[in-house]
């Protein structure tokens, strides 16, 4: 039969055609389609056959046509027929589908929706033909039946959408459903019920298809909804995220349904999914734009939604693409900024951080990002090295590189700026350690920016680049020819950069012969260079290499390391030197050295504080360079005995022309010496002896040992002995720096002075606690000591910056604290003859104490010290815990009160050792805040066996602050004439730097809070800066335990009860909460200390009213969440605006004086009804959005600035208007006696009343503001909540009525005498008196 249709059909003969398919019966049709789909090859004839002879005029023929298709769909889903079979079927079908009538189509769509519920849909090949069903179905012109009604075809179909998009899918066929729905013509509402449907598919479908059905949203996304698509795409990714994170926390989850899949699985999906996202923006800016809106709106309602894991690796590879990179960068920095804003805003207050327990941390989440790419995303890395470099230039240090350089090396950066810095260099450290082919780029660019920005701050380049070869020094290798061409300019750079590049480049010296090579012939040439900065450059890099190539035999400095040590201990596993070529290469190093010793005194001092590291660190060097040193000593040293002094001063001064330089640092000479001499006593003398072939060279190092002994022996005689006219200096000599003579006087004190305190550190440390020896010890420091109050006295009568700077002390910084121990602590019998010389000098304690005050300033400005080990963090710390221990022994057992100054100037050694400890507190919390446990450990001798793991810092803490309490309790109870106000000032400064370190949850914070409130309450304080101090402290413990606002409201009363009121007729009740606010505190101190207070307060309010603005807007399925989130944060901001207003109830009605009081609170005032406009407009737009009635408390709150604060603004406009026109009314009575000498008082004086008035006329307009936005909230909640408020009725200006009723009286009596003729005159006078109050605006302006 089939093949008479097929005949019958190629016949051309539509009526016989027609009549053998009719004959067919019921049945036979579909079984002949089947069996030639199966068998033969004619199917589409034989279909084009039956389709012409069932032309759709029929009602028969349509059944028919309709029949096939029916039976069409299943058999090509069925699986049975070939591809190329089933694609030319449904391509036939397709054809012939727009030829059936609107009902045939309805019928057949819903055929496809049943199959679809029915989940018989295996390879969706029938999808094709539902599209163009559908497609047809909405262009049909005729109604179609639905239900009991009638629609059109557009809104059958619209129909026929919703009943699929809300039934169950077989997630096998989401794919091809999504692809299908490409092809049909959709409104956007039924665009939006599509892709709202895919979207809750994702989580039904496995992790593998995922990507081909984001693919498909993406394509679909061309309709519309781009937003609704990559809104659900990043969140289901976000949700995985955080789930996938949950597993990891707790692995043994039992729960078989919480268990999702493998990370690695997770991590390469999403790779894919990013590309996908990517390809399409690449096709479609509209999307890229889209993305980018919508982050930027959802990071506003809740930053961890928007930028997340996901959605930062999506924004980077988009970024990739430079029309959006500069667009995607700026929104992230300003999302990382503002994050880091946010975080310290929140540690900064308990009161938000109840409010807000989650914080989101955006750094975490971009580090995540480059843990994740680690997985294959290499379309991220890019994007991540250009962010990182991004923000590294954004947010750079603005300080000279050698300010404060440990603080990019210790402790957390407190500002946001130095945050995104640092993040920035974290993204960069971590993508080089995961990334291997970008990490060449990397290097290359921190090279570049090392020079391109040579001129500005490049520390924190130079801290990455040291970090990145310290994580991977071999990876220097391959790009060892950038490295070689950095060399070239090395002369060019400043010294400190070429410290710090050549401390970071150091372990490829080791293991590139090339470099090394190159390196040399780049310092050798700079050695000669005309360029100062460029000789000091080569001599800090012969340094560097001497340290770090050893010699055979050197001694282990493992005891001995520095900030290089970490990179060295990786680079010496691939040395590839041995240690005899590395003497030649030393010894030919220390020779060009050896040159410099004749060139000027900046690169000599280089020299002298750099041998002793060579020495320390490579051993074997030591006779040279203690011959090169004590060839250099001898040429200024005078070895007849007698002779004073016993060094050539003369020497080390050069005349060109009139000025004065100095040629040779013989302190620091002398200094280097000593240390080096100390070095070599101590370490080479305990390794003699255990071989015999070392005999010659220690006979060599005995004899140079011997003369430098000699040498300093007899100096320190001699020093002694001599007199100051012997150094050309006495108490008649110029030191002034104008002259020649001066500045040669000068430079002679100097090195004088350093030359003593050098060799009080050397006759101490060799005296063995000899009395002679501390005898010598007391007569240098005299001489010292003569010099010194010379120079001091000189430097007060000339009042010059440079004259009066103290010069550095020379003694190094772990002789400081053993001499400290020595004079305070050391309680040994046998010690205490000898010491008792040394303690019966007060000058010389004080003078102790004010040099480790010297060093611990120095380590805390630069985060280094001068002399040995200085740069060693440890070395450092351990030395900073024992001077610790002496000052805070001395101060605690020793009071200031009880301490017999006598009749001498200068401080007090308890309040030096005060100081001392304060500056202390702050450096180890600046520098060393990872070791404050072992630090507060080793001040408890108490505990001293404690292991590390068990230290409590809060507890230790609370001890310390336990001491410097019990002092300051002494100083506020001592008598008038014993309070010190300095030392309570640092007391409390002491006080306020160790409760940082407390927990604000732990009971000792909680005790700390309450004495604080009891100090202030009880002790009437006078002195303004301990005020200040103490109410500062008070303000910042409070606000880490609760919101500050009912101390401040107290604190308010107790200003007005203490000040009296604006009307002098009210005497205020005298409850006093705070004995601190009494009459000499009350104004300015205390009532601008509560503003600026009431100020930080403010700031949180309009950062919570706008978190809860973006809450109001959140339409989000966590609608709930967002509710009562909102509820609470309504609640909390309209109790802290209540009680704030309670404040300035009092303050308004408080007689403040004229100046910064008033125009603070005019300007505070001003804010805080900005505030209120801001919260009313939130409500505003919440009756707007809902049905929703304003809340009771926000009543109550109106109330409130109705009845407590509005009407008191009026008043107190009028009583600072008062006190304006007084004085100026004052001042006009001056000018009237003596017109001449007063014009320039009075021109001050009404300038500073115009400055003060200003913020007026902006008060009456945020008034004014409120009482408008009221009136609009009044008709949107129909509350009348106007009923609260009094009509404003004082402006800038005031019309007296009182003065007014007077004239118009006046006038009337005028008016009755004059005649009808004057009329004219009367009304020209008023013009004039019309005109007048312009001109006074005028001028006003």
């Amino acid at each position: 039969m089939a093949q008479r249709i097929l005949s019958l059909a190629a016949e051309e003969d539509p009526e016989r055609l027609r009549e053998a398919l009719q004959s067919l019966p019921e049945g036979e049709l579909c079984d002949m389609v089947t069996r030639t789909a199966l068998n033969g090859r004619e199917t589409a004839a034989l279909l084009r056959g039956i389709f012409k002879g069932s032309p759709c005029s029929q009602r028969s023929n349509v059944l028919r046509r309709l029949q096939v298709y029916k039976h069409c769909v299943p058999l090509v889903e069925s699986g049975d027929l070939q591809l190329g079979k089933v694609s030319e079927i449904i391509g036939l079908l397709m054809l012939e589908a727009h030829q059936l009538p609107g009902h045939a189509l309805a019928e057949l769509a819903k055929l496809f929706v049943d199959v679809i519920k029915g989940g018989s849909l295996t390879n969706g090949k029938s999808l094709e033909l539902f599209s163009t069903v559908l497609t047809a179905l909405a262009s049909s012109k005729e109604n179609l039946a639905y239900g009991k009604g009638e629609l059109s075809g557009e809104e059958f179909k619209k129909q026929l959408i919703n009943t699929l998009c809300s039934s169950k899918w077989d997630p096998q066929c989401v794919i091809h459903l999504a692809n299908m729905f490409r092809d049909i013509p959709l409104s956007g509402e039924e665009l939006q019920f599509v892709v709202e449907k895919v979207l809750r598919m994702f989580s039904k479908l496995d992790l593998q298809e995922i990507p081909p059905l984001v693919y498909q949203l993406l394509l679909l996304s061309a309709k519309g909804s781009k937003k609704t698509v990559l809104e659900g795409i990043i969140s289901f990714f976000n949700q995985l995220d955080k789930r996938q994170k949950e597993e990891q926390k707790a692995p043994q989850s039992v729960d078989l349904e919480v268990a999702t899949m493998p990370l690695d699985q997770l991590r390469h999906v999403e790779g894919t999914v990013i590309l996908h996202i990517v390809s399409v923006i690449n096709l479609s800016r509209d999307l890229g734009k889209e993305l980018i809106s919508h982050l930027k709106t959802e990071q506003q309602k809740d930053p961890g939604r928007a930028l997340c894991p996901f959605s930062v690796a999506l924004l980077l590879s988009v970024a990739v693409k430079h029309r959006l990179q500069e667009q995607i960068f700026d929104f992230l920095k300003t999302s990382i900024t503002r994050s880091c804003k946010d975080l310290q805003f929140l540690q900064a207050s308990k009161f938000l951080q109840d409010l807000f327990p989650q914080q989101y941390d955006i750094t975490a989440v971009i580090l995540e990002v480059v843990k994740n790419s680690a997985f294959g995303w290499d379309h991220v890395t890019q994007g991540l090295v250009d962010l990182g470099f991004s923000l590294m230039e954004s947010y750079e240090p603005k300080k000279p590189f050698g300010g404060k350089a440990a603080d990019n090396s210790y402790g957390l950066s407190k500002m946001p700026a130095q945050q995104a810095c640092r993040l920035g260099a974290s993204i960069l450290l971590e993508t080089f350690k995961v990334h291997e082919p970008i990490r060449s780029d990397i290097l290359e660019q921190v090279l570049n920016r090392v020079f391109t920005k040579a001129a500005s701050p490049v520390s924190h380049f130079i801290d990455l680049l040291s970090n990145i070869v310290v994580s991977a020094p071999l990876v220097l290798q391959t790009s060892s020819s950038k490295v070689t061409e950095t060399f070239d300019n090395l002369s060019f750079l400043p010294i400190d950069t070429v410290q710090g590049l050549l401390r970071a480049v150091q372990p490829l010296l080791k293991v590139s012969m090339s470099v090394r090579d190159s390196l040399i012939l780049v310092l050798q040439k700079a050695l000669f260079s005309r360029q100062l900065d460029a000789r000091k450059a080569a001599v800090a890099g012969f340094l560097l290499l001497l340290r770090n190539f050893k010699v055979l035999g050197s001694l282990s400095s493992s005891q001995c390391s520095q900030a290089i040590g970490a990179t060295q201990v990786q680079a010496d596993v691939h040395a590839c030197y041995n240690s005899a070529a590395n003497e030649a290469f030393c010894l030919e190093i220390l020779g060009s050295l050896r040159r410099c010793l004749r060139q000027q005194a900046d690169v000599r001092l280089m020299l002298y504080e750099g041998f002793y590291d060579v020495l320390r660190r490579n051993s074997q060097l030591a006779s040279y360079i203690m011959e090169t040193l004590l060839s250099q000593i001898k040429q200024y040293y005078l070895p007849q005995p007698d002779l004073l002094p016993p060094l050539k001063l003369e020497g080390c001064i050069m005349a060109q022309g009139d000025q004065i330089f100095l040629q040779e640092p013989l302190a620091h000479l002398l200094c280097c010496i000593q240390h080096c001499l100390a070095w070599y006593k101590n370490t080479v003398h305990l390794c003699r002896g255990a071989d015999d072939d070392e005999e010659e060279e220690e006979e060599e190092g005995v004899g140079f040992e011997q003369n430098f002994e000699e040498m300093l022996e007899s100096v320190t005689r001699r020093m002694i002995k001599s007199e100051l006219e012997d150094f050309e200096l006495d108490k008649s000599a110029d030191f002034s720096l104008s002259s020649g003579v001066g500045v040669k006087n000068n430079i002679y004190a100097i090195q004088v002075m350093g030359i003593c305190e050098v060799l009080i550190e050397y006759n101490f440390n060799i005296g063995n606690f000899s009395k002679n020896k501390f005898e010598d010890v007391l007569g240098l420091f005299t001489c010292y000591n003569k010099l010194s109050e010379i120079l001091k006295e000189k430097a007060g009568k000339n009042k010059s910056a440079l004259s009066s700077k103290t010069a550095r002390s020379f003694l190094s910084m772990g002789f400081v604290s053993t001499l400290l121990t020595a004079l305070f602590r050391d309680n040994a019998q046998s010690h205490e003859e000898s010491l008792a010389v040394l303690r019966s000098s007060t000058e010389f304690l004080r003078y102790a104490v004010s040099v480790a005050l010297q060093k611990v300033q120095q380590l805390e400005e630069t985060g280094q010290t001068d002399g040995p080990d200085g740069q060693n963090p440890e070395k450092m710390f351990q030395n900073l815990c024992k001077i610790t221990q002496v000052l805070l022994w001395r101060y605690t057992s020793i009071p200031t009160v009880v301490e017999e100054s006598g009749k001498k100037k200068g401080k007090s050694i308890s309040l030096l050792c005060l100081e001392g400890l304060l500056r202390i507190f702050n450096t180890v919390q600046q520098l060393y805040s990872a070791r404050i446990p072992q630090f507060l450990q080793a001040l408890d001798i108490t505990d001293g066996d404690a292991e590390e793991t068990d230290i409590n810092v809060t507890e230790k803490a609370a001890f310390q602050i336990r001491q410097f309490q019990r002092s300051l309790v002494n100083q506020l109870s001592s008598a008038e004439d014993d309070f010190n106000p300095k030392e309570t000032q640092s007391l409390i400064t002491v006080i306020s730097t160790l409760s940082k370190l407390l927990d604000p949850a732990s009971q000792q914070f909680l005790q700390f809070l309450t004495w604080t409130v009891k100090v202030c309450k009880e002790n009437a304080l006078e002195d303004i800066s301990c005020c200040k101090g103490l109410l500062s402290l008070l303000f910042s413990v409070h606000v880490l335990y609760k919101s500050p606002v009912s101390l401040l409201r107290e604190l308010a009363q107790d200003i007005h009860a203490c000040l009296g009121d604006i009307d002098q007729d009210i005497e205020v009740e005298g409850r006093c909460h705070f004995a601190i606010v009494n009459a000499k505190t009350a104004a300015p101190t205390v009532c601008l200390l509560v503003l600026g207070q009431v100020d930080k307060v403010l700031e949180e309010m309009d950062w919570l009213i706008k978190k809860l603005t973006s809450l109001g807007s959140d339409t989000s399925e966590d609608s709930t969440q967002a509710s009562n989130q909102t509820q609470a944060l309504e609640k909390g901001i309209i109790l802290q605006l209540g009680t704030l207003l309670t404040v300035y109830h009092e303050l308004v009605q408080t007689a403040l004086p004229a100046g910064s009081c008033v125009d603070t609170l005019l300007r505070s005032l001003s804010k805080t009804y900005a505030i209120l406009t801001s919260l009313i407009k939130h409500y505003i737009q919440a009756c707007r959005s809902s049905s929703n009635t304003i809340p009771g408390r926000l009543e109550k709150l109106v109330k409130l600035s109705g009845s407590h604060l509005t009407p008191q603004c009026y008043s107190f406009i009028t009583y600072v208007q008062n006190i304006h026109s007084e004085s100026l009314s004052f001042v006009e009575e001056k000018k009237k006696k003596k017109k001449e000498d007063e014009a320039a008082a009075v021109s001050t004086v009404m300038a500073k009343v115009l400055r003060e008035t200003k913020p007026i006329p902006n008060l009456i307009f945020a008034i004014e503001q409120y009482e408008k936005f009221l009136i609009h909230l009044s008709k949107k909640s129909n509350v009348n909540l106007m009923q609260y408020m009094k009509l404003s009725t004082s402006r800038d200006f005031r019309i007296n009525a009182s003065v007014l009723d007077s004239a118009l009286q006046e006038q009337n009596s005028l008016d009755a005498e004059n005649e009808p003729h004057n009329d004219q005159n009367s009304t020209a006078e008023q013009t004039d008196e019309n005109q007048e109050p312009k001109k006074k605006r005028q001028r006003k302006k």
